[in-house]
């Protein structure tokens, strides 16, 4: 059966930067207060019912901190390099190479799942099989403790993250990817038609101050959608295409 191409690339990336992630990413104890606390009330309903595994446990720091909380806790990651790391740093843990959509877990057998910052990088219309491992797993009244990024109206798309390393993404993009690029091609749309009126406005002499200033307050409201559109496609932004050609003889 052919792998997925978002888990391989998941894959990839994250043995590529295992070794920047543990250097630059914070650990449990310099988490903010509410972060600790929700891992500790979390620890404390979960504990009692069973097991709980750390999925996308990356390198093991919060894993080691569950296990210090009291939890009886395992540690499961897509990344070779990342569960190697995460069993040289805590040997007395139990780390094992796996993925959310097709665990190595016997039914109900979990008193909790943690994914902290892991189940972002999988495209949505993978989520439900995700989600039904979940409850395939957990045992009746399991606890479940999903952790992950927000924004309101954000999409990034940068190109390096950890260590300066080159982000990689699959072939064919996730929806939300999809949905944000045919977004910004609106804005991008958009500003090019008010360029157009703008500068019908702006060349004539004649055109009135409230004109003027009315196209200058469009212009502005575009150029700050086309520099929030740069940034989110990780400063990618094609180059447009020039319309005007070139006569042969004048100078280039």
């Amino acid at each position: 059966m052919t792998e997925p191409s978002h888990l391989t690339a998941i894959r990839e990336y994250c043995d590529t930067v295992a070794a920047a992630y543990v250097r630059l990413v914070p650990e449990p104890a310099e988490l903010d207060p509410v972060s600790r606390a929700m891992l500790a009330a979390f620890a404390e309903l979960a504990s009692p019912l069973g097991p709980v595994a750390d999925l996308g446990c990356g390198p093991g720091e919060v894993t080691a901190h569950l296990a210090a909380l009291g939890v009886p806790v395992l540690g499961v990651d897509m990344s070779p390099t990342m569960v190697e790391l995460a069993r040289a740093a805590y040997p007395e843990l139990r780390f094992t190479v796996g993925s959310m959509t097709a665990l190595e877990i016997g039914s109900g057998e979990l008193g909790g799942i943690l994914a902290y910052f892991s189940t972002h990088h999988t495209p949505p219309e993978w989520l439900p099989t995700v989600f039904a491992e979940f409850h395939r797993t957990l045992a009746p009244g399991g606890r479940l403790m999903l952790a992950g990024h927000v924004g309101d109206g954000e999409h990034l798309s940068p190109t390096r993250a950890y260590g300066d390393h080159p982000v990689v993404t699959d072939d064919n993009g996730s929806y939300l990817s999809r949905l944000a690029d045919d977004l910004e091609a609106v804005q991008l749309a958009t500003a090019i038609d008010v360029l157009g009126l703008a500068r019908t406005v702006l060349d004539d002499p004649n055109s009135p101050y409230a004109e003027v200033r009315f196209a200058g307050v469009r212009l502005a409201e575009c150029l700050t959608d086309a520099l929030r559109v740069a940034e989110s496609r990780g400063m990618r932004v094609p180059v447009p295409e020039i319309e005007d050609t070139v006569e042969a003889g004048e100078p280039q």
